[in-house]
């Protein structure tokens, strides 16, 4: 009697064989693993960088169409973040393998901003250096959110602190809280931002009498404050460009 062995998985083995096909059908110098190393990150696209990430889709389903379906579900990258790993396993071709590798290289971009060591510390020269600082976390964000950055005496930024959550308004803003992390850091100045959910980041009456607040308290503790910023979906406003808050 001749001896064989287990029976082959012929359902992994098609699942195998479609993939192989359906990579392909992608000409080599479109294939995304390849143009990553052909171009170079910079010159892929969301769905390409994407598509390395989620490497294939489901049955009948490549890399690229599958990234294209995250993309168009969440509403671009900014959606993406937003999403937690439940929402994101509601999509057919991503489990939790798949979904955790998506959340975490999105977290590593938010946390690579302010990991640079002391002497390559960003140095906010404008308010568009601090937004695009915020923008890329606090953009997304689906609740209000009071955050600082704290900059030393050449306005590089030492670390950026979460003040609270809730509405910015002044009967539930304690100042004191905006500027203990200041006080502690013994720092020269701050930026103060919080973000609006509706993507609107027009201020409100509140945010430019919380900045007024803001800018007086700074005086007598000798921090000064230098911008507030409202953040929204790639989007902002400073009031400190448009004159509110910080009277003369």
């Amino acid at each position: 009697m001749s001896e064989s062995g287990p029976a082959p998985d012929t359902e992994s083995c098609e699942r195998h064989t479609e993939y192989r096909a359906l990579i392909s059908d992608i000409p080599e110098g479109e294939r995304p693993r390849e143009r990553f190393m052909a171009v170079g990150p910079a010159g892929m696209s969301q769905r390409e960088l994407l598509a390395i990430l989620v490497r294939m889709g489901p049955r009948g389903i490549g890399a690229l169409a599958l990234a294209d379906r995250l993309l168009q579900q969440f509403d671009g990258l900014s959606g993406l973040a937003r999403a937690d790993l439940a929402d994101l396993q509601r999509v057919a071709g991503i489990g939790p393998v798949k979904a955790v590798e998506i959340k975490a290289a999105l977290e590593l971009g938010k946390r690579m901003i302010l990991s640079a060591p002391d002497q390559q510390r960003t140095q906010i020269k404008a308010p568009a250096d601090a937004a695009q600082m915020l923008m890329l976390e606090m953009g997304i964000l689906e609740q209000e959110e009071v955050r600082a950055l704290l900059l030393d005496t050449r306005n590089r930024v030492l670390s950026m602190s979460q003040i609270y959550k809730g509405s910015l308004n002044t009967a539930n803003m304690r100042i004191a809280e905006v500027f203990k992390p200041a006080i502690r850091a013994n720092c020269a100045s701050i930026i103060v931002a919080h973000n609006h959910p509706s993507g609107d980041p027009a201020p409100s009456a509140d945010d430019v009498k919380v900045t007024r607040t803001l800018v007086e308290a700074g005086k007598l503790l000798d921090i000064d404050v230098l911008d507030h910023i409202v953040i929204a979906q790639n989007r902002y406003v400073s009031l400190k460009e448009r004159g509110l808050g910080f009277d003369s």
